[in-house]
């Protein structure tokens, strides 16, 4: 079993059993009765490593004493061939279970055994799941917030994944919609600029400011010179965003796998509405009564299907009637169809035609408004939106220099691009500290801490445990002491607390895959191997390997290359670096 502390936990709970029973048969203890007992691993480990509450949760039913029903198990417990060495009672009935040398020899066994596998779970059970992360509109370069979402959205696919789930990542393109038209005319602006010059041609108050918009402007001005300014203007326009897009699309491609980033597809919003999906994803709205038309345009009744969602939900009728809800439209007076309109469509499409069981999308804050009224729709289309859709959502990436923050507008086109990031900092540092706090927490980002290379930043900290190691077991294999097999190594020679401590740091990595799966939450991962390389300095510190006897040699040298593999697995996951050499 890849979870070992479960393992024992059940153990726990069989050998309590295993044990009452016999006593019930001796006629120590009344037959017949069923515990429901916790199992709690004790902070203090003097305590031992297992707590069972089965004495006190059975007193009221077998009208006993707790510490008479306890000492009647600890009489008839059989530990022989178990995870456990000793049992004890403590305080008002508690039984405490010490693990001995199997357990701890299993641990290092299934490491072993499961290789790269280490840590993998099964609560997906093998259903679908898209992770949509960073769909940044095509209209400019990538910046600080989508290489927060991108690490975030990319590792958390990586973890559920090896928690059982059949893991799909997509990018969501907004080629279509406002955001492009104001993109095509603040091409054209600048376009217009360099032939009729700047004082001719005012530039539209919303437009885009940045360089890279004047770049792609002076690059159609050197493929086309003025001819196309021959164009009728939507013409024109079409074709500036079409090339803008056609320059764009590939940057962003471009810097995302520089990242580490690929994506299972990038899907079009263009695409939706070209093949009338949009319009027949409000139609369908319309007929299941949740539209109606008002000054021309079509709106969705949102205020109906967010009260329906929130009596659900449980809230009652005086607290949704007194919450501020608003209609949206759909489809505006001049025919074109909204961005929400658009959303919709997009994600029916994802649950009603694609069949993904779990639709996750990894969102800044500020959509915070957004995620209830999605969900709403597509609760109103009959797709459980509530349920189906998650929206993770991402608070914002202070950039801190020198101890103060780095300013940066996007408006302004000041901001910190991320190909401008990796000029400055290695990939494995961006994708390390990007997911180093849970998504609901800001994130200072120490661009001087990010370049150092001591044990103050937590990425080399991981990555210099790794490269100790690889060097241990390099340097042993010379001089004739390679690493054993588990089967071939004797673990109760590992008794040092140092040693215990690190195998049970080993024994959680499953634990904390899992619940970062389950709250999706990856920055679990990052905390876990600070904490790991913590745990293997301290031991390495504390337990000499090199020039001890040869049987504790191995053990030792087993333990070090185990917390290897499970630091490159960990680092696996968030797609930064195991390097050998440091």
């Amino acid at each position: 079993m890849s979870n070992m502390i479960q393992a024992a936990r059940q153990q726990v709970a069989q050998l309590t059993q295993a044990a009452y029973e016999k006593a019930a048969q001796a006629g120590v203890l009344p037959a017949g009765v069923e515990v429901n007992a916790t199992i709690q691993i004790p902070k203090d480990t003097a305590h031992g490593d297992y707590a069972t509450s089965f004495a006190m949760a059975g007193a009221k039913a077998m009208h006993m004493a707790p510490r008479a029903i306890a000492q009647a198990i600890v009489d008839h417990l059989e530990l022989e061939g178990s995870f456990f060495q000793k049992a004890e009672i403590a305080g008002p009935g508690f039984l405490n279970f010490t693990l001995g040398p199997k357990w701890f020899g299993d641990v290092l066994s299934a490491v072993e055994a499961q290789g790269a596998a280490y840590g993998s779970g099964d609560e997906g059970h093998g259903k679908r799941v898209m992770v949509e992360f960073v769909s940044a509109n095509p209209t400019g370069p990538m910046h600080m917030g989508n290489a927060r979402g991108g690490v975030l959205g990319d590792t958390l696919a990586n973890v559920l994944r090896r928690d059982g789930w059949d893991t799909w990542k997509e990018f969501y393109v907004n080629d279509a919609g406002n955001q492009i038209h104001k993109f095509a005319v603040s091409i054209d602006a600048r376009y217009r600029q360099l032939i009729q010059g700047e004082e001719n041609v005012p530039f539209p108050e919303e437009g885009y400011h940045g360089d890279d918009i004047k770049a792609l402007a002076q690059a159609v001005y050197a493929a086309h010179g003025d001819s196309w300014l021959q164009l009728p203007e939507e013409e024109r326009l079409d074709k500036l965003s079409e090339y803008g897009l056609s320059v764009n699309i590939p940057n962003m491609k471009a810097d995302l796998k520089r990242y580490g980033i690929e994506y299972d597809q990038w899907f079009f919003e263009s695409s939706l509405h070209q093949s009338g999906y949009v319009a027949e994803t409000v139609a369908l709205l319309g007929e299941r009564g949740y539209t109606y038309e008002k000054d021309g345009a079509l709106w969705l009744n949102t205020t109906q299907l967010l009260k329906e969602k929130y009596l659900r939900e449980g809230k009652t009728q005086e607290q949704v009637d007194k919450l501020d809800l608003k209609d949206d439209v759909l489809r505006r007076a001049n025919g074109f169809y909204t961005y929400f309109a658009a959303d919709i469509a997009y994600h029916r499409n994802k649950l009603a035609v694609r069949n993904f069981d779990l639709a996750i999308n990894i969102w800044g804050a500020d959509h915070h408004g957004h995620v209830a009224r999605l969900q709403a729709a597509l609760d109103g289309l009959g797709l459980n939106g509530s349920e189906r859709l998650v929206v993770v959502l991402m608070q914002l990436v202070n950039l801190m220099q020198d101890g103060k923050p780095v300013r940066m507008s996007k408006r302004s086109g000041k901001a910190i691009a991320l190909h401008d990031l990796l000029d400055e900092i290695s990939v494995d540092a961006a994708r390390y500290f990007f997911n180093s706090r849970a998504s609901t927490s800001p994130l200072d980002f120490d661009l001087d801490l990010a370049v150092r290379q001591d044990s103050e930043n937590p990425v080399y900290y991981v990555q210099y445990a790794h490269a100790r190691i690889c060097s241990l077991t390099a340097r042993l294999a010379e001089e004739g002491s390679a690493v054993p097999a588990a089967a071939d190594m004797d673990a109760a020679l590992l008794s040092a607390p140092e040693e215990l401590a690190l195998v049970k740091a080993l024994a959680q990595y499953p634990e904390e895959l899992h619940l970062a799966a389950r709250d999706y939450d990856p920055s679990r991962i990052n905390r876990y191997l600070v904490a790991l390389a913590g745990d293997f300095h301290r031991f390495y510190n504390a337990c000499r390997i090199k020039g001890e006897e040869q049987h504790l040699l191995l053990a030792r040298l087993k333990l070090a290359d185990t917390v290897r593999a499970v630091l490159a697995n960990g680092l696996g996951l968030l797609g930064v670096s195991a390097p050998e050499k440091m």
